[in-house]
Order: C-alpha cells, then structure tokens, then sequence
C-alpha cells in the first residue's frame, strides 16, 4: 500500500493553516509530523482520517480494496482518549472491535499487551491518565487496519510505556502498516520526518 497526498491544503475559520503539502508514505515506514503549535499537525491527521474536509488537493491510499474508503483503512487516535468511564477496558476493546470488525487479537491479549490486564473489569473511570492512553493505544491492536495517525500518542506516558508503544509501530510497521505521527517528543523507532510551519 501506499499513502498519496498531493496539493493539500487546509483554512479554518478563514485562516489559512497550511498549503500545497504533498508527500507519499509506503508500507512499512513511519512519518514523524513535526512543528510548532497551531502549524496544521493534527487538522493534517484528522484531513486524512476523514474527519475534516480539505480546502484543496486530495489524499488517497494506492493498493488497498478499492471498495473500501480510506477512513476505513486507518486508525485515527486524537489528543483525547475516547473513553466511556463507566465502561470496563475488556468492554471498551470489545465494543472498538465490534464496530470495526477485522480482529487482530482479542481484548484481554491487547490489554495484557499494553499492561492492563490487572484493570480489565474496572470502569475506566479509576484509570490514571497513563493507563487511559495506554487503553486508547490497545484499541490499535484489537483490529486491523494498515494505517495508523497519531497525534501525541505518547502524551502521559511514562519511560516504560513509551517503550511499549515504539514496539507496538514497529510491529506493525513490520507487518507492512504505516504511520502518521504528530509528535513534540523524539521517537524511538524509524521514521521519515515531515516539518510543518516552515521551522526546522
């Protein structure tokens, strides 16, 4: 597979955030977003999630099903953590792999993946802010879909757990999958860098 973005540009409420972005990413490789605050890093992510329209240009995914939308191809995963509180984590996963369908592994392997098998019953609601984003991370691995955007994946995560989320992109990189990654801190794995807002 392949990512195409080719011309994009975005306005939001009448200010121009970025123009003309064009780049491609591969299977199996990563793409670091980089920049200040307010330099288009998450709108970029969500264009391509499909969760906002592009002003300009167009963004399409090269040798997937031609029948299934690129939204449907990608996990979108934002600055919150969406999350129901009174639901457990085994019922949070259960619930993300229902309505995507394509099982990876099952809920309680994901949770035991990400350290969380311990709270599965718990409503998340008791969770810390460190084990809510590792429960939004597990909801990666219940299903499979081959593109990844992620905005501050590793906000409220400590030394260990950031190092269980550079082993959860490379084992999906190495699965053939991509990722987009918008990111202030360093990233402990392989990725192509993309500078948004003109600094380096």
């Amino acid at each position: 597979m392949r990512l195409v973005v080719d011309g994009l540009a975005s306005i939001r409420s009448g200010r121009p955030v970025f123009s003309n972005l064009g780049f491609s990413l591969n299977s199996g490789a990563a793409l670091a977003i980089t920049g200040p605050n307010g330099a288009g890093k998450s709108s970029l992510l969500r264009i391509v999630a499909g969760l906002l329209p592009a002003s300009e240009g167009k963004v399409r995914l090269e040798g997937g099903d031609a029948e299934t939308p690129l939204a449907e191809e990608a996990h979108y995963l934002g600055h919150r953590d969406a999350l129901k509180p009174a639901l457990s984590p085994f019922e949070t996963l259960l619930f993300w792999q229902s309505l995507f369908g394509r099982p990876l592994r099952s809920p309680l392997e994901a949770l035991e993946t990400v350290g969380l098998a311990h709270a599965a019953n718990l409503p998340s609601a008791y969770l810390s802010a460190g084990q809510r984003r590792r429960l939004a991370l597990a909801r990666l691995i219940v299903t499979h879909r081959p593109l990844w955007l992620l905005d501050e994946p590793t906000s409220a995560l400590d030394a260990a757990s950031e190092t269980m989320f550079s082993a959860l992109v490379i084992e999906h990189l190495a699965a053939g999958g991509m990722a987009m990654v918008a990111t202030h801190a360093p990233l402990d794995f392989p990725c192509e860098r993309l500078v948004m807002g003109g600094r380096p």
